[in-house]
């Protein structure tokens, strides 16, 4: 026979109760996170073709007379302009999307972590956008001047839309996390992997990892390949600066016993 069940105690209902609010919670901020990106998306979906012009200006404008950019798939000049409405309906709705996650994680955080979060993840947020920016306005216009000036002669350049899109997708998201560097270094410091000295004797270190990361990510170029390893270097020694102001040795051990 078997034996009865326990009536479930106060502590164990009360457990289950904040788990429930937790979920509703977290549900409620992940509807909010997709309503702003489908209102996003809709409002941009007629203005998809332009978006994708001003994509494939870089390329365009550095094309030899009478190329152009071509569709391959039949469903490619309708497809193609609204991934990239997508796109950037979540490049746009992103600081909606953090402070979502930022609203529904930060009643746990401890004082001082929340005195580190936010600015960690506002400067997350202005150097993945200045990543993409920098790779949109300076990278790619050199990328493409280098393809365009080493293509064989009796080859007509001409890419496929979907093709340029997706390759462009991958520069933005490269560059946007590769700026990321001075945030994963802080963060580094803050969890006591790394102290501001292991950074500084690290630094030759840093700088080789930068321009091997530069040759894989960027086009075949010395050109590209320069430009996001210098910055990379920049911003690491840039990350030193902000360990040194945010990150005080055993401040955070000491805040949190």
């Amino acid at each position: 026979m078997a034996a009865p069940e326990e009536p479930d105690t106060p502590a164990t209902e009360q457990l289950q109760q904040g788990l429930f609010s937790h979920l509703l919670e977290l549900r409620a901020r992940l509807l909010k996170a997709v309503a702003t990106i489908v209102l996003v998306l809709l409002a941009l979906v007629p203005f998809a073709n332009r978006l994708y012009s001003a994509l494939a200006a870089p390329l365009v404008a550095r094309l030899p007379q009478g190329a152009h950019l071509i569709a391959t798939e039949v469903t490619s000049p309708f497809l193609t302009p609204l991934k990239l409405a997508f796109y950037t309906a979540l490049f746009v709705s992103m600081p909606v999307i953090l402070y979502q996650l930022w609203a529904f994680v930060s009643p746990g955080l401890y004082k001082h972590e929340k005195r580190l979060a936010r600015p960690l993840l506002l400067a997350s947020l202005a150097l993945f956008y200045t990543g993409c920016a920098f790779a949109y306005f300076l990278v790619l216009p050199a990328a493409f001047r280098f393809l365009t000036a080493v293509t064989p002669q009796g080859v007509e350049m001409m890419t496929d839309i979907t093709h340029y899109l997706d390759f462009v997708m991958l520069m933005f998201f490269a560059f946007g996390l590769c700026f990321e560097v001075p945030v994963a270094v802080v963060v580094l410091a803050a969890v006591g992997i790394v102290d501001l000295q292991k950074l500084r004797n690290g630094r030759r270190y840093a700088i080789v990892g930068a321009f091997a990361i530069a040759a894989l990510i960027t086009p075949p170029d010395i050109t590209s390949m320069m430009m996001l390893g210098i910055p990379m270097c920049l911003l690491y020694e840039l990350g030193l600066l902000a360990v040194r102001w945010l990150i005080k040795p055993g401040s955070l051990r000491s805040e949190s016993d």
